[in-house]
């Protein structure tokens, strides 16, 4: 029997467990299975809420909301997802640039029913980093980061010899254990695909939360709001932070770019809903089910 084989009948014999619980404004579920299963995927979920505490913006006790409030923190999560957003910034030319945090508190405001009208205003400032450090001079918008974050954080927690595990959180998910659906945006039951795949996977668009029109998304460039797209799945092989960031970039431009964009992106791969047609990039398929 090969070592794999030896683990995976280890992990069967010690059972495993499983977690469903709100986090970031979603549903989290954790599975796993092997030694120590039940305190492992506790321990996760407790990894996940103390980093929500931590970067929800719209919580004023988090270190990413003082750091809004005030235009300075030292926090190592928050500087890690800064650090990740600038880059992003810069290679997808300003499409997804976290300076736009008064953009995104007033559309998250409108989507949950607390302003009548959406005023988004696109002005911005400097952003610095140094160790743990962040200085900015503008309000910041990390949900495009936090949410795929907290999952790669959680899928650490339930990692190690002797053990398997997932982390799902409201369309992030680290690389899954087994098959998974990609739901359909327009509300029946049947999955779009199903993947298997040992990358990590996000999916992005209008359908999961809108109002009016109006969803959750928007490109800073064209000063643009809302999803050009009915859904933005996409496999990333780095981390789920960057599936979602990726997912989110995807869903704000129109479809030749974000298919352009997916194909150039090295470790990325897109299935992307437009119009009720499927396009996908070239090596999407080798992680279908």
């Amino acid at each position: 029997m090969s070592l794999a084989d030896t683990l995976s009948a280890a992990r069967a014999r010690l059972g495993g467990a499983r977690l469903e619980f709100r986090c970031c404004d979603t549903d989290f579920s954790i599975q796993t299975s092997g030694y120590r299963a039940e305190s492992v995927a506790e321990r996760a979920r407790n990894t996940a809420l103390s980093l929500e505490a931590e970067l929800d913006a719209f919580d004023p006790d988090s270190a990413v909301a003082r750091l809004n409030r005030t235009g300075r923190v030292e926090n190592e999560h928050v500087a890690r997802l800064v650090r990740r957003g600038l880059e992003y910034g810069e290679r997808t030319d300003g499409v997804f640039d976290i300076r736009y945090g008064a953009v995104e508190h007033d559309l998250k405001a409108y989507l949950r029913g607390d302003r009548e009208t959406v005023s988004a205003t696109f002005e911005t400032g400097s952003v610095r980093v140094d160790g743990d450090r962040v200085v900015t001079e503008t309000e910041l918008d990390l949900n495009g980061l936090a949410k795929g974050y907290i999952v790669d954080r959680a899928a650490v927690a339930v990692s190690g010899p002797g053990r398997r595990g997932f982390v799902s959180g409201g369309g992030d998910m680290s690389p899954p254990t087994g098959p998974i659906a990609v739901e359909s945006p327009y509300g029946d039951s049947r999955p779009l695909k199903v993947l298997e795949t040992d990358w990590n996977v996000a999916t992005s668009g209008g359908y999961r939360r809108e109002r009016d029109g109006v969803d959750h998304v928007y490109d800073p460039t064209s000063e643009r709001l809302g999803a050009r797209h009915e859904s933005v799945t996409v496999v990333a092989n780095r981390d789920c932070m960057e599936a979602d960031a990726l997912a989110t970039t995807l869903a704000a431009l129109p479809l030749s770019g974000a298919l352009e964009s997916a194909e150039a992106w090295p470790g990325l791969e897109a299935f992307v809903v437009h119009d009720g047609v499927f396009r996908t990039t070239e090596g999407f398929d080798e992680h279908v089910a």
